[in-house]
């Protein structure tokens, strides 16, 4: 289904091309942001209307033309008012290998405590660059994962140069160990998602007791560890029933599924539709 035509979530990633793209107007049932954290950068444009951006507990206004980049792992949420704004949710270790030079140098920076996290107002060299960006995954012309991936590196260039970003502010040491004891568990769920992971191995990733480990986790993705990892198999699933032939069953093993029956309901809960009705919509 075409973005320009639908006006609905148009997704433009794969694992192989890890960003997507989001229209949002008041139409769409994901209209208001509620407040949320992932591993992923995400960038906001707002195209008309306003659009008020908590970004760890900073309160900020988008008007039309501003931008917002979000760093992994940052709270975030907002209220639109009257807006119509887009989103692009990329995987940023996953464009910039740490054994590229350019990988290293944001290895770098973010291990120093710094996040890439701004706010861009509208006309600004950063603002022109995320606006390009958009507009070439909107267009999805023949090349556009090129001029998409030079527009992102061009603005993290941006950033880097200007110091566009917010530099290590002073924190609690255990909430820091907290936090990235829960990343790593996420990062397990993404990289072994298909193997039998269970909870105390998760927790152990964390360095957390299993219920403080649960507590915490939920309150970062407002989820379970055991409902985040069913719900990020249903994710790979759905890509797999779409891009691939093999059968509802292949695909139901090939994610982490031991019991067919089971993947379709779970899959049903989270989709709102069986594994082969979501297939035939979105062939």
């Amino acid at each position: 289904m075409r973005y320009l035509a639908s006006h609905e979530r148009a997704v433009r990633g794969t694992f192989d091309f890890p960003i997507e793209l989001y229209y949002v107007d008041k139409s769409n049932p994901r209209y208001e942001m509620p407040f949320h954290w992932h591993m992923e950068h995400e960038l906001i444009l707002v195209l008309s209307g306003t659009f008020a951006l908590s970004l760890n507990g900073e309160p900020f206004t988008l008007s039309a033309g501003d931008c917002a980049l979000v760093a992994d792992g940052s709270i975030h949420g907002g209220h639109p008012d009257s807006c119509i704004y887009e989103c692009v949710v990329f995987d940023l270790e996953r464009f910039l290998p740490g054994a590229s030079v350019c990988g290293q140098r944001l290895a770098r920076l973010r291990e120093s405590g710094a996040r890439l996290e701004s706010v861009f107002a509208a006309h600004s060299r950063p603002a022109q660059l995320v606006s390009a960006l958009f507009e070439s995954m909107e267009k999805e012309q023949p090349g556009y994962e090129f001029t998409t991936t030079g527009f992102l590196w061009q603005l993290l260039g941006e950033m880097l140069t200007q110091k566009l970003y917010r530099p290590a502010a002073a924190g609690s040491a255990r909430e820091e160990k907290r936090t990235q004891g829960i990343k790593n568990a996420l990062r397990r769920i993404r990289e072994e998602y298909a193997e039998p992971l269970t909870l105390d191995q998760l927790a152990a990733d964390a360095g957390l007791d299993p219920k403080y480990f649960c507590r915490v986790f939920r309150q970062l993705t407002g989820r379970t560890p055991i409902d985040y990892l069913l719900y990020y198999r249903v994710e790979c699933a759905a890509e797999m029933l779409c891009a691939s032939r093999d059968s509802v069953t292949d695909v139901a093993l090939a994610c982490g599924f031991g019991d067919v029956s089971y993947f379709s309901r779970v899959f049903r809960r989270l989709k709102h539709e069986t594994p082969g009705e979501y297939r035939r919509a979105h062939k």
